[in-house]
């Protein structure tokens, strides 16, 4: 049992089930077991790689289609180039690189990073040393300005509640305890549950997962790039609409049982995207291989080919199939985009 289980197994002794939500915000986020506030699980040395992570291409370019957005809005000065869950800055670190040499974009962007985790706040000024990035806790906190933002693989590991329709109506599914061991139960029948189409649409026996918590971040971004002018770049795993369970658990780089391991493996969930949608008046939404493809990733892979040879040439054949084939990241991956009314499209939409 990790330090953490046993921290959850005497508070549900004390105060009773919690929800999947409690449970995953204490896995992640819990100031001296948190799986991210203890450890730096991104790379081959961590439990997961991100795109970022991947190739540099990736991150070059979301930086030159959040400068050509810039650009198409009127090149406003100041605004804030924000990143949430920025990881190592690797992400960050490639978007400044390639839009260097954009007139005036790096003069009036004020860099500002969204991280909780102390421990990535750290990693992060080590990539970005030359940048002088600065950091918030929440979104709430971001400079009011007009708002360029990028979140790669952010929404997916923040808390989720789920619940299931049974004939009787709808429960909470919970977690608990059976011979010192947690487990997952459910709730007594709800009056009422979350209003979202995956539940006013849902079928009996069907578990529906919401995340209020990406809603709220949302929408707090689209009412500002609503406001102040900008665009915002959402990529994700997962689909339209919530359907089945999809808590998942990432540990040394190979899945495991969600309860087994508590701070010590990733845990994540698919992302429900109809509703964050709807919390714009303006958004485009389409997977990551064809965003990347419209934004001219086969032309700058087969630039940076003619340089490789060997293992690096196949490596780098990998990573550019790896972000764009629709068996491997392309399709699973969205991109979620948010503008205000009447503004031009987002790079990369059609």
């Amino acid at each position: 049992m990790t330090p953490l289980a046993r921290l959850l197994a005497e508070r549900i002794r004390e105060t009773g089930p919690i929800t999947v939500a409690e449970y995953m915000a204490e896995c992640l986020m819990h100031p001296a077991h948190g799986y991210y506030t203890t450890r730096e699980p991104f790379g081959t040395g961590g439990d997961f790689t991100t795109a970022p992570e991947i190739s540099q291409m990736f991150g070059e370019l979301i930086g030159l289609a959040l400068a050509q957005a810039w650009l198409d809005r009127g090149s406003p000065s100041p605004f804030t180039l924000a990143e949430l869950g920025p990881g190592r800055g690797t992400l960050m670190s490639d978007i400044l690189r390639a839009t260097r040499s954009i007139p005036g974009f790096h003069a009036a962007a004020s860099i500002t990073l969204v991280e909780a985790s102390p421990r990535l706040r750290e990693v992060q000024a080590a990539t970005l040393s030359a940048f002088a990035p600065a950091w918030v806790d929440r979104v709430e906190d971001l400079p009011r300005a007009p708002l360029f933002l990028v979140a790669n693989e952010f929404l997916d590991a923040l808390p989720i509640r789920q619940f299931l329709r049974g004939p009787q109506g709808w429960q909470e599914r919970l977690i608990g305890l059976r011979d010192d061991t947690l487990v997952f139960g459910l709730s007594a029948r709800l009056p009422q549950v979350p209003d979202t189409p995956a539940f006013r649409h849902a079928p009996e026996a069907a578990l529906v997962e919401d995340n209020q918590s990406a809603r709220v971040v949302v929408a707090e971004v689209a009412n500002r790039i609503n406001s102040a002018g900008g665009v915002a770049y959402w990529i994700d795993y997962g689909g339209w609409r919530s359907e089945g369970d999809t808590l998942q658990a990432l540990r040394n780089h190979a899945p495991d049982d969600p309860l087994a391991n508590p701070g010590e493996a990733d845990l994540t969930a698919h992302v429900d995207f109809e509703p964050l949608a709807a919390l714009s008046q303006a958004f485009a939404l389409d997977t990551q291989g064809a965003v990347l493809s419209r934004l001219g990733i086969d032309a700058r892979a087969e630039r940076l080919a003619r340089n490789l040879t060997g293992t690096a040439l196949e490596s780098h054949r990998a990573a550019h199939r790896r972000l764009t084939h629709a068996e491997e990241m392309g399709s699973l991956f969205k991109v979620l985009a948010i503008t205000s009314a009447g503004a031009p499209p987002p790079p990369g939409f059609s």
